[in-house]
């Protein structure tokens, strides 16, 4: 009996010096490192959990206690921080426009740590789409890897694949997009053998051949206009060209492009001279929130690769009749280029008509593999315009899309690593003023994003679940039986 009870005192000791949960903690005068580093952020309602990895050898357990400034609290205790769902948008929900106390403590060599808190923000702004879609590439700069399209519902963790190689072996798949977040209208391209151009209304898919003879290629880089009506085209097609050396790796090239419109009606394609020329590269449209103008960023044309220091863009836009189908004549120059020795890429008006933001780089008509590559903001009201310093980093910012009431952003960031392209949310205010950005949430980040060798690109939100039969897809490349586009007369 006497040494049953020893070996229970025993036993009962040993729990007492393996607490799961903080016992006599010392205090630490500074915030946990903890990855990804979402302090001082600001996060929708509703947003999937905010779990976090705390940085730093020799810890076994960490405990985390959020505490809403309007109310409510949620617990977490583990590896990592892994907060319930359900609670978390509770919490969230309860503190809209106020703000989260994270409190956290570590069990290190057996001993318990507090770290000062920090604070998460609720904004005010609600962001209600379903999630964002992107492609998902190994960046080895080839076909391969199976690069895929998916989808992911950013109030869970759930990722769903819409496309994948493994489903058109060889084949590329990009430039997905769809009408101002509405998936019921969504383009992609499949390059390659049997490639084309999707055009999926309301589920049903028709593929193009949208290459003829008055243009140089078929249509990439897509862009809607609101009325779901048309759907505009760059015509170009992409080089690469590899450095010797440290420093970057890669340039990214067109060697030409030019603009046009597909009316998804009659399959006709609507050509504009301005659109078209042979000096310049027109790229990357985009209809304005209204749909009476087209942006778009143009270069003079120069040999690239070689002279690939001189691609200098320029965001012009010109007007837009969709009643008449048709283009204006003048053209107006937003951002020079050349004049400001810089290169301005990929406008991307908001939909509420207040703002457009775009890509600076030094050079490149291709920014994602320009280092340099920052977001700047154009005021459309006052034409001023000012770098994104709220959200660049020191290495690639780029593919930004807006949410569906214009609060909210997504970009992707290359900061992480210099190397795979990660996706990341901001909001911004009627003034203007943009919070720190957070990266897309995981359920073990540190886990997911380590073992994880793709980047994201080319993200967009939807304010539902795409709708994507695979198969068919799959059946219609193989098939390789096209509608041949006409031309507009």
């Amino acid at each position: 009996m006497r040494k049953v009870l020893l070996i229970g005192l025993i036993g009962l000791l040993g729990l007492a010096g393996c607490r799961q949960e903080p016992v006599d903690a010392v205090l630490v005068k500074q915030q946990p490192a903890i990855y990804p580093d979402y302090i001082g952020v600001t996060v929708p309602v509703d947003i999937a959990p905010l779990n976090f990895n705390v940085i730093g050898e020799g810890i076994d357990r960490v405990d985390a206690q959020v505490t809403g400034s309007k109310g409510g609290s949620l617990h977490a205790n583990g590896e990592y921080a892994d907060f319930d769902i359900d609670e978390w948008h509770a919490l969230t929900e309860q503190n809209k426009g106020g703000e989260l106390k994270v409190t956290v403590c570590v069990r290190k060599d057996s001993k318990w740590l507090q770290y000062q808190d920090f604070k998460i923000y609720v904004s005010p702004y609600a962001l209600d789409d379903w999630g964002v879609t992107y492609r998902r590439i190994a960046p080895g700069y080839e076909v391969g890897g199976n690069i895929g399209m998916y989808q992911r519902d950013i109030h869970t963790f759930e990722e769903y694949a819409m496309l994948q190689e493994s489903a058109v072996p060889s084949r590329c798949m990009n430039c997905h997009t769809a009408n101002r977040t509405d998936p019921s209208r969504l383009t992609l391209q499949i390059r390659g053998e049997g490639g084309g151009t999707l055009v999926q209304i309301d589920g049903k898919q028709r593929w193009y051949d949208t290459k003829t003879d008055s243009t140089k290629a078929a249509g990439s880089y897509a862009y809607w206009h609101p009325s779901g009506k048309y759907c505009a085209y760059a015509t170009n097609a992409v080089h690469q060209a590899f450095f010797v050396g440290k420093g970057q790796r890669i340039e990214g090239y067109h060697n030409f492009s030019n603009v046009v419109l597909l009316d998804v009606r009659s399959d006709e394609l609507i050509l504009a001279p301005e659109l078209m020329t042979e000096t310049d590269l027109e790229i990357f449209p985009a209809f304005s929130h209204d749909g009476k103008y087209l942006y778009y960023s143009t270069s003079k044309s120069c040999q690239v690769p070689a002279e690939f220091m001189k691609v200098k863009c320029s965001i012009c836009r010109i007007d837009f009749d969709e009643t008449q189908g048709r283009f204006g004549h003048q053209v107006d120059t937003l951002l020079n280029g050349p004049k400001d020795n810089r290169s301005y890429t990929l406008a991307r008006p908001s939909y509420d008509g207040r703002w457009m933001m775009y890509n600076v780089t030094s050079r490149s008509n291709f920014p994602v593999f320009q280092p340099d590559a920052d977001l700047w903001l154009m005021d459309l009201k006052t034409g001023e315009s000012r770098p994104l310093t709220e959200v660049n980093s020191k290495d690639v910012e780029s593919y930004h899309n807006w949410s569906s009431d214009s609060h909210w952003f997504v970009f992707a960031s290359k900061r992480e690593n210099g190397m795979f392209a990660q996706l990341f949310f901001a909001s911004i205010d009627d003034k203007g003023r943009v919070t720190k950005p957070f990266l897309l949430p995981q359920r073990n980040p540190k886990k997911f994003y380590q073992e994880l060798f793709d980047s994201y690109n080319v993200p967009d939100f939807t304010k539902t679940k795409v709708d994507f039969d695979a198969r068919e897809s799959q059946r219609q490349v193989f098939r390789n039986e096209r509608i041949k586009v006409k031309i507009k007369e």
